[in-house]
């Protein structure tokens, strides 16, 4: 195929490769071939090709950009050696089949990841308001997920405000008589709702730490969510019992700045991508004590949640709390009054 465009300086002679026919037609001398080329737009075009080369090869190279002429780092930050990770928020949603297989599954990727313990809350379904029966059905499911490996796996009993007696019968069934280690509540209600009152009482008597689902969501919150400002209500009211506020509230500068002046809850910086400055400014203002590393597995991986904590530069001291001490101090009561008929000791 040839064809004639027309270029800066006059028309300039087009083809494809597969037509070789119209070079030799040109490169003949035929002044009007089938080409329909004369001798003039011939030269014409050959001299625009000629000069547009001298341009080109007369640009001298770019410099390279700043990120090409900065080494990368040698490699990304690790945990320091002979530190423990414990995940303090994870569920059972990821993989397939039983709530036993999901387990196990979660437990190959945490193991990939050298995360040691996994606090699980909630069935593989998620039921955001649960009646009697759907509650007892989730923390079942996350029950049968213990045992497979009762030494690592943990868990929260997953309650709803608006059933008081089928809430306190499973925190008997899962907790004083059973292996979990603290309360789970997510969006059946507004937690600075008194009808939370009674279950925290009864979360303050046995020192059980309570991790409430929190979201500044744009637009407004759904139906029933808490934000960090509801947690600050009823932490309030209720200062012997200690609250994680899971997710930070989603808007994490928001929400670090709402729970600052409320000593009695921390902050878990699981879900979402992993924010530069999110593990930093929480450190900053509310003190690495009060900051729980989580992943929200399997919704989220181990690795990039982890990347918040090691990305941030923070001394070994406040990785440590982070990874694993936080959460072990907040669970530690419990988990002293365990007998060997509910778990094993940590």
């Amino acid at each position: 195929m040839c064809r004639i465009g027309k270029g800066a300086v006059g028309p300039v002679f087009l083809a494809s490769k597969s037509s070789p026919d119209c070079f030799r037609k040109i490169q003949s001398g035929s002044q009007k071939g089938q080409s329909g080329l004369s001798r003039r737009q011939w030269l014409m075009g050959t001299l625009q090709v000629g000069t547009w080369t001298a341009i080109h090869s007369s640009i001298p190279p770019s410099e390279p950009l700043a990120a090409e002429a900065t080494p990368p780092p040698e490699r990304f930050p690790r945990i320091a050696p002979g530190l423990e990770i414990w995940d303090a928020h994870a569920h059972l949603d990821g993989g397939t089949g039983s709530p036993s297989d999901r387990a196990r599954f979660l437990l190959k990727y945490a193991d990939r990841m050298g995360v040691r313990r996994v606090n699980l809350c909630m069935g593989p379904k998620f039921e955001a308001d649960p009646t009697p029966e759907q509650l007892r059905e989730q923390n079942d499911a996350v029950l049968e997920a213990i045992r497979v490996a009762p030494d690592r796996l943990l868990g929260y009993v997953y309650l709803n405000p608006k059933h008081p007696e089928a809430s306190l019968e499973e925190i008997e069934r899962c907790v004083v008589r059973g292996p979990m280690v603290g309360i789970k509540l997510w969006i059946a209600m507004r937690c600075c709702e008194p009808p939370l009152d009674p279950l925290m009482r009864r979360a303050g008597e046995l020192r059980l730490p309570v991790l409430q689902h929190t979201f500044f969501r744009l637009g407004g919150n759904l139906p029933g969510e808490s934000s960090p400002d509801d947690l600050v209500q009823l932490a309030a009211r209720h200062p012997q019992v200690n609250f994680i506020c899971a997710h930070t509230g989603a808007d994490w500068e928001r929400g670090i700045r709402a729970v600052r002046p409320q000593k009695n809850i921390s902050v878990d910086v699981c879900g979402m991508d992993p924010h530069a400055g999110w593990v930093e400014m929480a450190v900053r203002e509310l003190g690495h004590q009060r900051v729980l590393f989580g992943s929200d597995a399997s919704g989220r991986t181990f690795a990039s949640q982890m990347a918040k904590v090691l990305s941030a530069g923070l001394p070994v001291e406040a990785q440590k709390a982070i990874f694993r001490d936080n959460i072990a101090r907040l669970i530690e009561p419990v988990l002293a009054r365990r007998t060997p008929q509910t778990s094993k000791p940590f």
